[in-house]
Formats: C-alpha cells, sequence, structure tokens
C-alpha cells in the first residue's frame, strides 16, 4: 500500500438546511450542526496519524477539518478541489423550476454529455480535469502515506469515478452526507474503496 486517504464531505450549512443551491460561487460557513458534525468526526478520528490535510479552497471544507489544522497538522488548500459551479442557479431556492432544471442536466449527465453545463456553470468534464491536477499532485507526494481531504458532494462524486475507473455517469453511485467518509488504498496506480460513506461518528 502506498497511501491511505481519507475524503469527507464538508458539514451543514444553512444552504443545505434551507435547500438553497450552493456551489463554487456561494462561499458559506459551517452552522451549529455542521461544527458538532465536524467536532464529531474530530473526536473518532483525532489519533489516525495523518500526514497532511486538503481541502478546497471554500470556508465550510476548512472548518470541517479545523481541529485537525489547530492540531497542527500541515495543510493545504486546492481550487482543484471546489465544488462544481452551479452558475445561474447558485443561491437559488430548490423551486419546482429549479428542480426541473436539475433533473434535466442530471438526465444529461447520466447519459454521457459530460459537457452539459448551466449558465455560467462548470460541467463535469470541467471539474474531472481540476480534479486529475489535484490527484496527480497527492500521489506524488510519496512521503505523505496517510492523507486527509475535505470537499464538496457533487465533486467528490465525480472524483471518487475517477479514482475508481469508472465513467462520470455513475457518479450517483456514490452518496454523501454531510461529513460522510470515504476511506481508499492507494497501491501503485490502483484505488480500492474501504469505506463508503461512514457516519459513524455521528452515531458515537
Amino acid at each position: 500500500m502506498d497511501k491511505e486517504i481519507y475524503i469527507i464531505r464538508h458539514g451543514e450549512t444553512d444552504l443545505n438546511k434551507q435547500g438553497i443551491i450552493q456551489g463554487r460561487g456561494i462561499d458559506s460557513d459551517l452552522n451549529a450542526t455542521g461544527r458538532a458534525q465536524a467536532a464529531a468526526f474530530y473526536k473518532l478520528y483525532k489519533d489516525i496519524p495523518f500526514d497532511k490535510v486538503y481541502t478546497s479552497v471554500l470556508k465550510r471544507t476548512q472548518q470541517t477539518v479545523q481541529q485537525f489544522i489547530d492540531a497542527g497538522l500541515p495543510w493545504e488548500k486546492h481550487t482543484e478541489l471546489d465544488e462544481l459551479a452551479w452558475g445561474e442557479f447558485e443561491g437559488q431556492h430548490t423551486s419546482e423550476l429549479v428542480i426541473g432544471a436539475f433533473k434535466d442536466i442530471t438526465e444529461k449527465w447520466q447519459a454521457g454529455d459530460y459537457d452539459a453545463h448551466f449558465t455560467g456553470g462548470e460541467s463535469p468534464a470541467d471539474v474531472a480535469i481540476r480534479l486529475k491536477e489535484i490527484v496527480e499532485v497527492i500521489k506524488s507526494r510519496t512521503a505523505e502515506k496517510l492523507i486527509l481531504v475535505c470537499m464538496h458532494g457533487r465533486s467528490l462524486r465525480l472524483l471518487m469515478c475517477l479514482l475508481t475507473n469508472k465513467p462520470l455517469s455513475e457518479m450517483y453511485d456514490f452518496p454523501h452526507q454531510n461529513t460522510g467518509l470515504y476511506r481508499l488504498d492507494l497501491t501503485g496506480d490502483t484505488f480500492t474503496v474501504l469505506t463508503q460513506n461512514n457516519t459513524d461518528h455521528l452515531n458515537v
């Protein structure tokens, strides 16, 4: 085994709770529930000897792993880990119009049209390009054997497709809750999923 990688989605924000679309362009904070989820994750995993923590540049990912950073863990933030940009729909409530638009675009994605995107937003193909860049960075750092990554729901789904060599249309095979954990083993160029969307820390 070359590396072990823990990947979690950020904790809850008020926009999550209110059903408001937040993508790359909305930099929201964790709410009280999100901070409690982050604290619960830290409590269960604080003794794992991580070499580095990686987050997106958005506050909600940093805040989710802030206790690890405060404990002295080396930290880097990378825009490549940001959420997919939903363009014109960012900041909107999930109305019937929005739900319809999302249904249409996700059907395109599932049919293999990875270039489909909302006006002003990103496509899965766009996000995959930047995710591949950060994967290469992580793989190249051979001294980092155990790392923690905190990112976002849609980009996490796309990353899991890339790491497991699945087409991006299978992104829905990777469920994610706030602070749900994916744990992977990297041996050579092969990623193996050991844990999928684990939320044991929320049940303690």
